[in-house]
């Protein structure tokens, strides 16, 4: 987001005790920028994508572009929490800006369409290590009052993009091509780095010894087993997906339960609860994200300004819940937020279901998904606020990397289990309607299970006799 726009909400409070104050402005002004960055070039892709396809050709790989960028965050944000809590987060801070503009400048050389692949993989390496840092700097760097506001923040930093990014990409396609799309980025990633490393090589290593270390086999294993599920997901062969579903949880499963705390596939109650609850809100919003704008433009018959201005204000949204919970916090526990949070976005994937009928007016769906934003607005910061309550001291890169992972793949397997009833829809010669609703259940059961995890979730202050090892020892 324009870093003008966003400072006037930084202070938190006095100038000199808030996140302006000098001692914090550029490890904050820096975050947020790495956050724009970010999310400027995944709203840029989702543009200009079918002009790149066109150019590369390769269009079996159009689904892999976004996918190798997920993997690899995977990959990126285990090592980033693994070597923060070993040397601090300055180092693979550093790293991961490195890693997105080298993905960049692949991306935007890209000769063929493997290779874009390939350059979304590092991109998605770098933006993993750059999420789980962002956490551990908060955690280490802002006083608990502070952290909700800078995580409402982060939040905002993705308004602009989403108003302006897609309009901006396109233009800058139409005049310069699509190349320019990622290498215009380049240049402000070290800009990035030049205001947050000052701020972040201080926070140094941890005052505690890390008990645990994520292997690094681990995370790959994670990504080879997610990219086989997604794969499986994705086949039209029943045999080829059987096959490929059974090697992804043969491979995955076994990685995952290492990576994550002890007792997080089963939702036992604590840090294991917050961490699965995080993946699941991401599983019911982003499974059904996936396929508002589908449902606009080619089941309801509305043109794509129209769902465009459903994501758009549905974008809005999540950044007034954001804001709004930054307010609510200082009365609400935090699993009463994400419980009204889910229900928000299980009550949204509810109308977008619903305006599937024919006599159903477009304002409803507009507002529907404007109600799921606000949902995830509402939900999303409190499961990172009650991460960073845990105790976790010397572990908050290891808790950082579970939490994304947990963001990850709960995106990846939300769109993939919901792309899957496209698939089969297509198969069976469903309605595109029909298969648009499957879509939408199977993202509503997510949110279900999630408003069920939430009797699991610690009060805001729970935990504090918990040892460290006991939360994040690998099984």
């Amino acid at each position: 987001m324009g870093l003008v726009a966003v400072q006037r909400d930084l202070s938190g409070g006095r100038l000199s005790d808030g996140l302006r104050a000098p001692a914090r402005r550029g490890l904050t002004t820096g975050l947020v920028l790495s956050t724009t960055l970010i999310a400027a070039e995944a709203l840029a892709v989702i543009t200009i994508m079918p002009r790149v396809a066109r150019d590369l050709g390769g269009l079996r790989l159009y689904g892999w572009v976004f996918s190798s960028f997920m993997l690899g965050s995977v990959v990126g944000s285990v090592a980033a929490g693994r070597h923060a809590d070993r040397a601090g987060p300055a180092r693979p801070f550093a790293v991961g800006l490195l890693l997105f503009g080298s993905g960049l400048a692949v991306g935007g050389l890209a000769p063929s369409m493997g290779v874009l692949v390939l350059g979304r993989a590092i991109q998605g390496l770098g933006a993993g290590t750059i999420g789980a840092v962002t956490y551990v700097a908060i955690g280490r760097g802002l006083p608990a009052r502070l952290r909700a506001r800078m995580l409402a923040v982060l939040s905002t930093a993705w308004v602009l993009p989403g108003l302006f990014g897609p309009v901006l990409s396109a233009e800058v396609t139409d005049l310069l091509g699509w190349r320019w799309v990622f290498l215009g980025l380049i240049p402000l990633i070290g800009v990035a780095g030049a205001l947050a490393l000052p701020a972040l090589i201080p926070l140094g290593q941890p005052s505690a010894r890390a008990a645990v270390e994520h292997r690094l086999r681990d995370a790959v294993g994670a990504a080879a087993g997610s990219g086989l599920l997604l794969g499986g997901l994705a086949s039209r062969n029943a045999l080829t997906a059987a096959a490929l579903l059974l090697a992804g949880l043969t491979v995955g499963v076994p990685a995952l339960r290492r990576l994550l705390p002890v007792g997080t596939l089963s939702g036992q109650s604590g840090l294991p609860a917050i961490i699965l609850s995080r993946g699941l809100l991401t599983f019911a919003f982003f499974g059904a994200d996936a396929f508002v704008t589908l449902t606009i433009t080619t089941v309801l018959h509305h043109s794509l300004a129209v769902a465009t201005l459903t994501i758009t204000a549905s974008t809005l949204a999540w950044t007034v819940g954001a804001w709004l919970q930054v307010r609510l916090s200082k009365r609400w526990e935090g699993r009463d937020l994400i419980r009204v949070g889910l229900l928000l976005v299980l009550a949204g994937i509810a109308g977008m279901a619903v305006s599937l009928r024919p006599a159903v007016p477009v304002g409803e769906a507009i507002a529907a998904w404007t109600l799921a934003g606000m949902g995830m607005g509402l939900a999303y910061a409190p499961t990172s606020l009650m991460m960073l309550r845990q105790p976790i001291a010397g572990l908050e890169g290891s808790a950082s990397a579970s939490l994304n992972l947990s963001d990850v793949l709960g995106t990846a397997l939300g769109t993939g289990l919901a792309g899957a009833a496209i698939v089969v829809g297509s198969n069976h010669g469903w309605a595109m309607s029909t298969s648009v609703a499957v879509a939408f259940a199977v993202a509503g059961i997510g949110a279900i299970v999630g408003l069920a995890l939430t009797q699991r979730l610690p009060p805001d202050r729970a935990g504090a006799t918990r040892e460290p090892q006991s939360e994040l020892a690998s099984a």
